[in-house]
């Protein structure tokens, strides 16, 4: 565990840049192992991992909340304290001779109450009862309306596949995806046996059999991404008749939402194809299959064997760590999961200072400035959505450090020592504060993150970007960094974000968040043009042998990770105001820029974990996300000096400039 003062010396203090360079790869051949490459050889990846990035951020601030949980787990608290509840959940889970000892027996009333399922409608009043412990093929969320995002409205999503993706189960001639699925398939014939049921094998063959039914009816995920096709509004008496045989009204009923007048459904193909197997596929075969993804959703606090086993498919199969992590990070990372804003006070209380959010606002406020030029600047848009963007970029929010009202933990209750009843009882919780919000005003001080995720993210509906505190620590942000390095960083980070507004998916919502067409014809041809050019970018782009980007599925954080390192770097020249930037160790505060915005990716990862993430995350590998948006901005080219023959070097008529 590195320790906080190791960290602040490592990448991002004066010289740090250039003391990490491998003299053995030039800047204008490869930026990214220019930066990293000494780090990328001499690194392993730790045996609980599946990779390993430059500073391990998330552990430091799973270390800083281990103190925090601790301390609370071995105090006495007043009972039903926010400290009381905190410390039993981490306490109960940690405490793993407990949970071996009463084995399967606390689960036995959830797994008798699926024995007891008599007909469909009681099958899908059940899947209702589940929602936030599960995913069920056709699972919930509450988010803003899409065309009235002052409202919030019930969504369903297609869902329900244990393997990442719905390829896992129809690619047959892919070999590794053929592995994963017969891991898959070892998995829950291990979770059959040791629930007891019988002919274990033939179970999981009925239930896989049953969830290659559902694979075929979702979208392919380079599809699934796109927000134009998500809404479809209905209400449950049209769902009924478009997506006969579920019992829409039951499962409904069952998740909290008997009142609720109208919903999107987001995928309506999986919906229907979906509600049309539950009329079709026996009773029986649905029962088995929700009794192992029951069974799987509880195995990290069921005995050893369960928990043996899950760790062997998702983190031995899926992502290649050859051991788990330590009990105590798993507990932080379930306890971030089922209380986390009760958690997140206690963390802001110690490690978050208001300095560093002045800091980082001021960086908020260049970006946004710099973004304002760059849209004036561009030559592909009509002056009519030109006045638009602008619109939309001036009613920008931002979210920095944590909420400004916390979650009201009051009615959640947590047992000493039930770990499997603690977890029902958060998945109760937290789904019944969404289920409450459904037809209700957006109540815009919610926080989607909680303070301790490090993380980021851009909201289409309430057009805000949110940067929690561990996300302002580096090598995110340094307080003690010159400003080269900081916009480098965080700079890029709030750029990414805000281009996220104006990306494929976010250009198709205008400035108060409602999914409307404010574009000129013209220019949204010219836009998914340019969009286009990136996707050929990435499509190109090979990390294992015989397995490539995915250009359209990743292109709308290729996009802000494009339009994020352009605009950061105009912000940061502007921040300068005209003066040189200060030479540190030979570098230029230009050329460290692009330093620390590949530093800032340094992530090594197992083939393994790499073709997982090649499936289902819309992200590109870390490497083209600091070359690719590279060799498309000018500053790099200027900064560096490339010429035709270097690896990194484009033609400027030949760089993608998007905003």
């Amino acid at each position: 565990m590195k320790t906080i003062a190791i960290l602040l010396l490592q990448l991002f203090c004066a010289g740090g840049a250039a003391a990490s360079l491998d003299p053995a790869v030039r800047v204008q051949d490869d930026l990214f192992r220019a930066a990293n490459g000494s780090w990328l050889a001499s690194t392993p990846i730790p045996a609980d991992k599946s990779y390993v990035i430059g500073v391990e951020i998330n552990d430091i601030t799973d270390a800083r909340i281990r103190a925090i949980v601790d301390q609370l787990a071995a105090g006495r608290h007043k009972a039903g304290s926010l400290e009381q509840k905190v410390g039993a959940f981490y306490a109960s889970y940690c405490n793993t001779s407990a949970i071996d000892k009463a084995g399967l027996a606390p689960l036995a009333g959830q797994l008798a109450g699926i024995d007891a399922i008599a007909t469909p409608a009681h099958l899908a009043t059940w899947q209702g009862r589940v929602q936030g412990l599960i995913e069920t093929p056709v699972w919930l969320r509450v988010f803003p309306d899409l065309k009235d995002p002052t409202v919030n409205r019930v969504m369903t999503w297609q869902g329900g596949l244990g393997l990442p993706d719905r390829d896992y189960y129809l690619q047959t001639g892919d070999a590794r995806m053929a592995k994963a699925l017969d891991a898959y398939r070892g998995y829950l014939a291990t979770l059959a046996q040791l629930a007891g049921l019988p002919r274990p094998v033939a179970v999981a063959d009925r239930v896989i059999a049953l969830e290659k039914r559902i694979a075929a009816t979702h979208l392919p995920r380079a599809d699934s991404v796109d927000v134009g096709r998500m809404y479809n509004p209905a209400t449950p008496a049209s769902l009924a008749k478009s997506a006969p045989g579920f019992a829409w009204n039951a499962f409904f009923d069952g998740a909290g939402l008997r009142h609720m007048s109208n919903l999107t459904v987001t995928q309506p193909g999986a919906v229907n194809g979906t509600a049309a197997l539950s009329g079709e596929l026996p009773l029986a075969d649905w029962k088995l299959y929700f009794k192992l993804r029951l069974i799987n959703a509880y195995a990290p606090v069921l005995p050893a064997a369960f928990r043996d086993a899950h760790f062997a498919f998702h983190g031995a199969a899926l992502r290649g760590a050859p051991k788990p992590e330590p009990r105590w990070q798993q507990g932080i990372n379930a306890l971030n999961g089922a209380m986390g804003e009760a958690v997140g006070q206690l963390y802001v209380q110690r490690h978050f200072s208001e300095r560093h959010k002045a800091r980082v606002q001021a960086i908020v406020v260049q970006v946004l400035a710099a973004y304002k030029e760059s849209i004036k600047e561009q030559t592909w848009m009509t002056e009519a959505t030109r006045a638009q963007a602008l619109d939309k970029l001036s009613k920008y929010g931002s979210k920095i450090g944590y909420p400004d009202v916390w979650r009201d933990y009051a009615a959640l209750r947590m047992r000493d020592g039930d770990a499997v009843a603690n977890k029902a009882a958060a998945a109760r919780f937290n789904w019944g504060l969404q289920a409450a919000k459904a037809a209700r005003k957006v109540d815009r001080r919610e926080w989607q993150f909680t303070p301790q995720t490090v993380d980021a993210m851009y909201d289409v509906m309430l057009n805000e970007i949110v940067f929690p505190a561990a996300s302002l620590q580096p090598p995110f942000f340094d307080i003690d960094a010159d400003d080269a390095a900081n916009y480098g960083a965080i700079g890029i980070n709030i750029g990414h974000e805000v281009s996220h507004g104006f990306d494929s998916q976010g250009s198709q919502f205008d400035g108060n968040g409602v999914l409307r067409n404010w574009w000129t014809d013209a220019d949204r041809k010219a836009f998914d043009a340019l969009g286009a050019r990136l996707v050929s970018q990435f499509d190109a782009y090979e990390p294992i042998p015989g397995k490539r980007v995915n250009g359209k599925f990743t292109l709308t954080e290729n996009m802000a990770d494009l339009s994020g390192m352009q605009v950061a770097y105009k912000a940061y020249l502007r921040s300068l105001k005209g003066k040189p930037s200060p030479v540190i160790d030979g570098l230029t505060g230009e050329q460290r820029f692009f330093i620390a915005a590949a530093q800032f990716r340094r992530v090594k990862m197992r083939d393994q974990a790499m073709a997982t993430m090649l499936d289902s995350d819309p992200h590109a590998p870390h490497e083209y996300r600091a070359n690719g948006p590279a060799l498309n901005t000018d500053g790099f080219h200027a900064a560096f000096g490339t010429k035709p023959g270097d690896a990194m070097y484009r033609a400027a008529g030949e760089r993608i400039r998007i905003w």
